[in-house]
């Protein structure tokens, strides 16, 4: 591919700066990289990029090609950066748009490759412009559609973004589109129990019985820095395969990449592991961001249950109440986290359509859908089970 050459920013004045087209994320040292983020958010941390394409989970055949957007300064340093992939096909990104591309490809024209600036594989919000600079994240939007442009790329997808640049990308006239995760909301509670009283007496009872039905019999251990051991990265490898195998046909993640991000990164995961008789008999993987945790995966060999709502909703309520986070970030879909004290939140996508009449067309879809994601919001909204009034 080839590098989408400069851009001026918009204001008058200032000095035209430069887009270049990287190769991997590991090409830029960890120090420089993380020094355009705030550390909040561990996905675009280059510690975990950097696992991702060590390990052959992006890269090669895997259909994610590396392709960082980067600015420097007349001194040479790294002021801003885009995580992009060219992307041969649709999966792993948790925004679908698998009608755009069969529509596109019924009108002649060909919708893979596209470029998609994301984290691989991870529907979690946060920043997509790693930039202290809204000009240059604006300049970094201009790469990408040259880039679009320039190496007949259908599209530019931007997924997941925190709500602080979804202002950018509306000014660089990106197309907007709105879908619904489920989260908890940390309001101040001193334990489970305090927020437990939150909820209606039927709820409260329900979640005390799911409880205690699934932590009968195993004991439940959260691990995370040192505590996380080989074997137990063994063991979750386990699960991780055959839950992937069942959702998705083939998983995303190799072996070795949860090696290194234990190796990485270990302070910054929560793995949450179910044992019987001394074996780990399922588990669920978190991440530990400066605001809220992440769930992320899960499995079993095992069939217990309520084992999964405990593994992954309630011991997550209790990790982010001890470590005093705002939030859960409970990953992608799942209305059945809705009765357990997740509530209805709103994800932001921005698109960029580089054809003029299929624009039109994907506008014309995405101003229908927001108003049916908006509807689905509000009635969402009155089911969830806290106490009313």
């Amino acid at each position: 591919m080839t590098a989408p050459g400069a851009e001026d920013p918009a204001a008058p004045g200032d000095q035209a700066v430069t887009v270049e087209l990287g190769r991997a994320v590991g090409q830029f040292t960890a120090a420089e990289w993380d020094a355009l983020t705030d550390g909040a958010n561990p996905f675009v941390s280059h510690a975990f990029l950097t696992a991702l394409e060590d390990s052959g989970s992006v890269g090669g055949r895997s259909g994610w090609d590396p392709v960082p957007l980067a600015i420097r300064d007349a001194a040479g340093r790294l002021v801003a950066a885009l995580p992009a992939y060219r992307k041969l096909h649709s999966q792993g990104e948790y925004v679908f748009d698998h009608s755009w591309a069969d529509a596109w490809h019924r009108a002649g024209g060909d919708y893979y490759p596209k470029l998609q600036i994301a984290v691989p594989f991870t529907p979690a919000t946060g920043p997509r412009l790693l930039t202290r600079e809204p000009r240059l994240g604006l300049a970094l939007l201009r790469g990408a559609e040259a880039l679009c442009e320039g190496n007949g790329l259908s599209s530019a997808h931007a997924t997941f973004i925190e709500p602080a640049q979804v202002p950018l990308f509306e000014a660089a006239g990106w197309l907007l589109r709105s879908d619904i995760q489920f989260h908890w909301e940390n309001r101040g509670y001193a334990g489970f129990a305090d927020f437990l009283g939150t909820l209606s007496s039927a709820r409260r009872k329900t979640l005390r019985k799911e409880r205690a039905a699934a932590q009968d019999g195993v004991e439940i251990r959260q691990l995370t820095g040192s505590d996380i051991r080989p074997e137990h990265w063994d063991a979750f490898w386990g699960f991780y395969q055959d839950t992937g195998a069942r959702k998705w046909g083939r998983p995303y993640l190799t072996r070795a990449a949860f090696t290194l991000l234990g190796e990485r990164m270990a302070e910054r995961i929560l793995l949450v592991l179910a044992f019987q008789h001394g074996e780990a008999v399922a588990g669920a993987l978190n991440f530990i961001g400066r605001d809220a945790l992440y769930g992320r995966y899960w499995g079993a060999r095992i069939d217990k249950p309520f084992l999964h709502f405990e593994l992954c909703y309630y011991q997550a309520i209790d990790a982010a109440i001890a470590r005093g986070l705002a939030r859960v970030e409970a990953g992608a879909q799942g209305g059945h986290k809705l009765a357990r004290g997740y509530e209805p939140v709103q994800t932001i996508s921005a698109h960029h359509i580089v054809h003029p009449g299929f624009r039109a067309a994907v506008a014309d879809f995405l101003e229908r859908e927001r108003a049916g994601v908006a509807q689905e919001q509000l009635l969402l909204g009155e089911r969830t089970p806290f106490r009313k009034g």
